[in-house]
């Protein structure tokens, strides 16, 4: 397996900080960046915390996070969203580009409420340029089981720019220890992202926290295991 340099940015958040463990835990460089610099290096402290062994693990300003990395991946609200996309730009040319943002709108999260672009992936492609090879991963995952060692029963749908990028990022799925789909082209990302509010909505009346997506019908190559 390639280790990747990888920037989380806004990564102090569950979200972010999940998959930095999952990632340090794999091996993969990884850097928890934030607006402030003092947060982002407790985030890593925290995160390293929870490690049983050394990881390359650090916290650095959203910047110089992106700056530093090969792959960034955003794990923003959405209310930060656009701010963030901007922030970046020209750190992330040339690079790939994992879009976790989910457009929540609140009081009703549980409500699919789609943006004028048509998913926030769509948003991010617009903001980025060309120059950015942009991907969406990780929507319907709960910070919870990501911080835990147990195997998660969830699948993670991939949409994004080419094949090509969607293979690494899959790897990356794998790396984190889930099952990943190539679920197609950008535009797709509009199915992804309306389930994260259909499955608050499961949470929210089953009384559960952690409701996810399987994927039946294909063979795993672990199952023989």
């Amino acid at each position: 397996m390639e280790k990747k340099k990888i920037a989380i940015v806004g990564g102090t958040g569950n979200e972010g900080k999940g998959l930095a463990y999952r990632w340090a835990k794999a091996g993969h460089q990884v850097i928890i960046g934030s607006r402030n610099v003092e947060k982002a290096q407790a985030a890593a402290d925290e995160v390293r915390n929870l490690l049983s062994e050394p990881a390359n693990l650090r916290g650095m300003e959203n910047i110089d996070a992106c700056r530093a990395s090969e792959i960034i991946v955003l794990t923003v609200p959405y209310s930060a969203h656009q701010v963030s996309l901007e922030m970046i730009k020209e750190e992330v040319q040339g690079k790939i580009f994992i879009d976790v943002t989910v457009p929540l709108v609140p009081p009703r999260v549980s409500k699919v409420q789609m943006p004028s672009a048509g998913s926030a992936l769509k948003e991010a492609k617009h903001a980025l340029g060309e120059g950015v090879r942009v991907t969406s991963a990780f929507q319907n995952i709960s910070h919870e089981l990501l911080l835990k060692d147990d195997p998660i029963e969830c699948d993670v749908l991939v949409c994004g720019e080419d094949k090509e990028t969607r293979a690494i990022v899959l790897q990356l799925v794998a790396d984190a220890g889930l099952d990943g789909f190539d679920a197609g082209p950008v535009d797709n990302a509009v199915v992804v992202e309306g389930l994260t509010s259909i499955l608050i909505g499961l949470n929210i009346q089953h009384k559960v926290h952690s409701t996810g997506i399987r994927i039946t019908g294909i063979h795993r190559n672990h199952e023989d295991l």
